[in-house]
């Protein structure tokens, strides 16, 4: 793609090519013989560079041509160091005079030593060209399109859980029956089949059926070489159970678990288990006691089956391929919506193409996804099959697969391939977040900004056609549906892998092992701390001066783990999971650094007491930050802000003219003044407001945050972290999102819902919490039109009926959330939320017990498909709680359109609060 910088297929050429150009100038035009140097070096990289997009084409080069590729693509990487170091020598030399760097470079290159240096480094940048260029002319470069996509050995297979609905009833149902017999002694049932067959898929749906029938449950993935201990870490987490200790050990954590679940009926799903040994371990932190709890494992190994069973065979259920109906459902249903709206003159090429695919859903769904976003013709579905070769189609292999992935990894632009690739700086099973890529991508400078072109949209897009094409597993969705949050399944992570190893894109160490083989270069480095490291970061003879991206994962006990002074040219800097503190002192140092994020539970982050060097930093997230650098306000290209919510910002924050997300900024700390300039801030898209304001605000602090609020016309999400009562708050009629949260330190509320959202014809997402409702505030609302997603917690019990009247209340409307103490008090009447989807409600035992069943009418809700409930039983009685689940089930059942019900009881429900401010 035009105007991307930075790609696998040429290096950092473009972005290169562009700074040669600058160097050719009208001020640099002056120095005769140095544009004269430069013209050449450019030129003549203009054709390596068109070389190397043609050889991206080849499906197999041979080890010369390979060679030459490899070295031309790192030789532009380290040209551009060169450059980038000798403008930034000069750009500081020239800050300290008041002129501009153009004329004072100019100025500068006139002085015999400062020219000296350049012709310098020009000499050596000509070398290096002249040299590979000599090279080239040694090789014979056969360049011609292969027929058929060869197959590296190594790659894996993806997985799309869009298979999860497609014949998956009969396993279910099996699977089910094997778990659900009348012995209640605990039960450990083995799900086995090679990669690719939905074991995962087949846990996950039936763990969604059968939660609501224990008291306890939790889903954890392993991995091929799992962290036991944050596998353990997450199981307590999600079982309510907490760590005596961050640090504690295996014994104490299994023997904590065992304690917490000893009384209790649990439900746990362990997926993708490799190894005996493991099992072993894991295992013995669940007891036997003889309530009905069940386990299930899924693994690929039979050997790892049977042992969890303890080679009860009977409790083991082999996957198996889907049969024909199954197949054409899921092929069809992915290119076409229908198998009957398949064209009649595509269907004998389909069926070819399916019977390869052997009945395996990753298979389907990879092919099928390939095929869709091409827009399926006959020349497309001729040249996949064709592709595929003779694989067999009832018998369908680990290398047919291989071979099917490879497909569709080779049918991605050179952009995609780029973005999708870097994916492999994350561990396996990792949750990673949409916004953390995109920016990490465009700080890298694969996305294209030419011709003014929004970067942050351009990202949004890339990441959106890598799930299209099912390249991507998604994890979380936003109200409008798109995917916030994604996994690569560790097949599809083993062919990234394998890319990244031909490629030399990155490199994955094991931090706590040095490397004893010679210094070698890396670009992009991710780093793999374990229990074993003790803390300590061994890199061997990795040259460090050359990564640009950086990834630390795992625990480290100490501050200096990262030698920041060697990593010269770096651009991304993620460390996860650091437990104490870290020293970033030598930050400033980074002239290159764009993207920082240091994510742990640590308690300090130290940082350079001023940053003003980092003139490149684009995100800047560390939320455990001891202190704000004073002149963080001088960032000229600083997007996305994120601090702690302790933290105050130094003065003259209204210069931060570029920032389009703010994080963190606390009113009880932040100046009058910074308050003010928040007002100037006039690109700020996302806004997180935390802190007090006192009760009398003698300041005047709301009357000057609505003053500024008032002047972000861009502003579209709010989100309202400010403890106590907000009545007095006003924000901008440009909205999109609203959200006021709950906090162990007490709720950010409104007395009643105010009368302002009136006026906000583009919100779609208002989250509120509010003291009491009232109908007439719910009227308030009720006519937004682009209203979708309505998430309203009240704090009191209601003193009157709560009515959602009809006539076409809430237009948009398709989802609503609720969390009201009595749910008999609501009441929906005929013609209200046409196009209601979704209904989640949150009500006490008690508000049932004294009031009778509810809420009333869901019946005249025509659009719903789901329906959920949470339902707290401090102090009630089972007996009690089983009653208001059955009168909640039957005031759903009323509906004739059958929705689903989900029901979950909690001693906590009430009170669950989100805590993740960013």
């Amino acid at each position: 793609m035009v105007g991307v910088m930075m790609s696998t297929s040429t290096g950092a050429m473009n972005s290169l090519l562009g700074k040669l150009t600058t160097l050719m100038g009208e001020e640099f035009a002056k120095l005769k013989n140095l544009r004269k140097e430069v013209k050449f070096i450019k030129d003549e990289l203009g054709s390596m560079k068109d070389t190397l997009e043609v050889l991206a084409d080849v499906d197999k080069l041979d080890p010369q041509t390979k060679s030459w590729r490899d070295t031309l693509r790192e030789m532009s990487y380290d040209i551009e160091d060169i450059i980038d170091d000798f403008m930034h020598h000069i750009g500081k030399k020239s800050e300290s005079e008041n002129q501009g760097f153009a004329k004072k470079t100019v100025r500068l290159l006139k002085k015999l030593r400062v020219r000296h240096q350049i012709a310098s480094r020009i000499k050596e940048i000509k070398e290096l060209v002249l040299e590979i260029s000599a090279r080239r002319q040694r090789y014979k470069l056969d360049i011609s399109p292969s027929k058929y996509v060869e197959i590296d050995p190594r790659v894996a297979i993806l997985y799309e859980n869009a298979a999860n609905l497609v014949g998956v009833e009969g396993p279910a149902e099996e699977l089910e029956n094997l778990l659900k017999d009348e012995n209640e002694k605990f039960k450990v049932v083995s799900i086995v089949g090679f990669g690719g067959l939905g074991k995962t898929t087949l846990a996950n749906v039936v763990y969604g059926k059968l939660k609501n029938s224990f008291s306890h449950c939790a889903f954890v993935p392993v991995s091929q070489k799992p962290d036991i201990t944050k596998l353990l870490h997450g199981l307590m987490s999600q079982l309510g159970c907490t760590p005596s200790s961050h640090h504690c050990g295996l014994n104490v954590m299994l023997d904590q678990l065992r304690e917490h679940l000893h009384n209790k009926r649990y439900l746990i799903i362990i997926d993708d288990l490799w190894g005996v040994s493991d099992w072993d371990i894991i295992k013995r932190a669940f007891p036997e006691n003889d309530l009905g709890s069940r386990a299930i494992v899924t693994t690929r190994v039979q050997e790892v089956a049977a042992a969890c069973c303890s080679n009860h065979h009977d409790y083991i259920l082999q996957m198996k391929p889907l049969n024909d109906k199954h197949s054409r459902r899921l092929f069809f249903g992915r290119i076409f919506g229908r198998e009957d709206a398949c064209p009649n003159t595509l269907r004998d090429v389909s069926v070819e193409i399916l019977q390869k695919c052997g009945g395996l859903p990753l298979a389907i769904i990879s092919i099928a996804g390939l095929l869709a976003s091409e827009g399926p013709n006959q020349e497309e579905l001729e040249h996949v099959r064709n592709s595929l070769g003779s694989m067999s189609g009832t018998k369908l292999t680990l290398q047919g697969m291989r071979q099917i992935l490879n497909l569709s990894y080779k049918d991605l632009p050179c952009h995609l391939k780029t973005c999708l690739l870097y994916l492999g700086m994350y561990p396996e099973d990792y949750t990673i977040k949409r916004s953390d890529l995109e920016r990490q991508w465009m700080a890298e400078g694969f996305v294209s900004k030419e011709n003014g072109q929004d970067m942050e949209k351009n990202a949004r897009n890339y990441f959106n056609e890598l799930v299209n094409r099912s390249l991507v597993q998604p994890v979380e969705f936003d109200s409008s549906g798109s995917v916030t949050e994604c996994k690569v399944h560790d097949m599809m992570l083993d062919l990234i892998l394998v890319k990244c190893a031909e490629e030399n894109f990155l490199t994955v160490v094991d931090g706590s092992q040095a490397n004893t083989a010679p210094e070698y270069k890396v670009r992009r480095l991710s780093v793999r701390l374990n229990d074993a490291s003790n803390g300590t970061l061994l890199l061997g003879k990795i040259s460090l001066s050359q990564v640009r991206s950086v990834m630390i994962f795992g625990r480290s006990e100490n501050q200096n783990i990262l030698p920041l002074s060697k990593f010269k040219f770096l651009r991304v800097l993620f460390i996860k999971d650091y437990p104490t503190s870290i020293d970033l002192t030598g930050m400033n140092e980074l002239y290159q650094l764009r993207y920082v994020q240091i994510d742990g539970s640590g308690d300090d982050v130290h940082l350079p007491t001023q940053i003003r060097g980092l003139q490149q930093l684009e995100t800047f997230d560390i939320w455990y930050c001891a202190s704000v650098p004073s002149d963080i306000v001088y960032l000229p290209h600083l997007l996305h802000l994120s601090i702690g919510r302790l933290r105050g910002l130094p003065d003259g924050i209204g210069k931060m003219k570029s920032l389009r997300s703010l994080c963190g900024f606390n009113l009880s700390v932040n100046s009058l003044d910074n308050i003010k300039g928040l007002g100037e801030m006039t690109n700020m898209r996302d806004l997180a407001l935390t802190g007090h304001i006192a009760y009398h605000d003698q300041d005047g602090i709301m009357d000057v945050l609505n003053s500024s609020l008032k002047k972000l016309g861009s502003l579209e999400f709010l989100r309202i972290y400010i403890h106590g009562c907000t009545d007095g708050l006003s924000p901008p009629c440009s909205l999109q999102r609203l959200a006021t949260m709950q906090f162990p330190w007490g709720d950010s509320y409104f007395s009643r819902v105010p009368n302002w959202p009136r006026e906000f014809h583009n919100l779609r997402v208002l989250q509120f919490i509010v003291d009491e409702l009232l109908t007439e505030d719910v009227g308030i609302v009720a006519d937004l039109p682009s209203l979708t997603d309505l998430d309203l917690h009240v704090r009191r019990p209601p003193k009157e009926m709560i009515v959602i009247y009809g006539r076409g209340t809430f237009p948009a409307l398709k989802q609503f959330t609720l969390s009201l103490s009595n749910a008999s008090y609501l009441t929906f009447q005929a013609g209200a939320m046409p196009m209601l989807q979704r209904f989640k409600i949150t009500f006490s035992v008690k508000g049932w017990k004294k009031n009778g069943a509810g809420p009333a009418g869901i019946e005249h809700l025509p659009a719903l498909e789901e329906v959920s409930a949470y339902i707290e039983h401090n102090q009630a009685t089972e007996s009690e709680w089983s009653s208001s689940e059955y009168a909640f089930r039957s005031a759903v059942e009323m509906h004739p359109g059958n929705p689903r019900i989900e029901v979950e009881h909690s001693n906590w429900a009430m009170k669950c609060i989100n805590a993740n401010i960013c």
